[in-house]
């Protein structure tokens, strides 16, 4: 089983939230908002995908190359934590 598939609801609750974001957007377009709220409305937006991106980039690794939690390899397990941890930073 992947582990899109096992976290399914998970990252479905987050596209939702998504797209209830990007509608925000749509309606303030269509109401003609202030051009600096239409910008915060999209910062939302990209923060949100940041963490979603975050999210998947970490499982992938976890589940993929290498679970820091449970590689007995103690260097292995701490390099993959920093790399989560990079992606983390780079990304929010």
């Amino acid at each position: 089983m992947s582990h899109t598939t096992k976290e399914k609801a998970k990252l479905l609750a987050r596209i939702r939230r998504l797209k209830g974001q990007m509608e925000a957007v749509e309606r303030a377009l269509e109401a003609e908002v202030a051009c600096g709220d239409i910008l915060n409305l999209v910062a939302s937006v990209r923060g949100a995908i940041n963490g979603l991106v975050v999210e998947l980039i970490e499982d992938h690794i976890r589940m993929h190359v290498v679970d820091p939690d449970m590689d007995p390899d103690a260097e292995r397990a701490q390099g993959a934590a920093e790399l989560i941890d990079v992606v983390r930073t780079y990304l929010k």
